[in-house]
């Protein structure tokens, strides 16, 4: 395997964890919209996806879980699967790209260069897969604050929610792990073929050696 492709694995990898745990991040958050009022200008709101927090100027924070799963508007529950789905397809493809890494001595018994090449790749695609799944609750969830900040049916004076940072880190996490599964294949498809084994290619010069001189004597 050649170095630049070498280097591109272990890039990938490396962007591979620190976007799983932006993902993690994002999911347990509870800053994915805030809403700050002009009649308690000291106090500001938080709406996250496990739950809904108050936060005061001098310092003080308070945090409510939801009373009940059947309660919560579909929004939730959709972005509390979807957020969870992308943490277990990534950690799967984590666990599933290390051991076909070039510099991790594994698979070598089972079918060699090959199993490990495929190994790397189904991991490059469950972390695409995964960004995709963090992108979509995130984006989604963005897209329903605009409509309701920008809604001519909700008077002014009415305090909307805005987009909080939980957001900016899910967009950050999900982008990156695409791309992380972009290297991984990338370093797959940029790698060169498996050199063979000295004396495999010993015993390939000498078989041709022995069938030259067995074609000779006939002639």
């Amino acid at each position: 395997m050649d170095t630049c492709a070498c280097a591109l694995e272990l890039l990938g990898m490396l962007v591979y964890v620190g976007a799983w745990l932006c993902v993690l991040a994002t999911t347990i958050l509870p800053q994915w919209l805030t809403m700050s009022t002009a009649l308690l200008p000291v106090e500001s709101y938080e709406l996250g996806l496990w739950e809904t927090c108050v936060v005061q100027d001098v310092g003080g924070m308070e945090c409510r879980a939801y009373d009940s799963l059947l309660g919560l508007s579909s929004d939730l529950k959709l972005a509390r699967i979807l957020m969870c789905a992308s943490l277990a397809v990534g950690m799967l493809g984590i666990l599933v790209a290390i051991p076909g890494l070039y510099l991790i001595n594994s698979c070598k018994e089972h079918g060699g260069y090959r199993t490990k090449r495929t190994l790397t790749i189904i991991g490059g695609v469950l972390g695409m897969v995964s960004g995709v799944l963090c992108l979509i609750p995130v984006s989604y969830m963005a897209h329903l604050a605009v409509i309701h900040f920008f809604d001519d049916k909700v008077p002014d004076v009415v305090p909307r929610w805005e987009f909080g940072d939980a957001l900016f880190c899910g967009w950050v996490g999900g982008f990156l792990l695409v791309v992380a599964g972009l290297l991984l294949v990338t370093s797959c498809l940029c790698s060169q073929v498996e050199p063979q084994p000295v004396l495999q290619r010993r015993y390939q010069v000498m078989s041709a050696d022995v069938n030259f001189r067995k074609r000779s004597e006939y002639v």
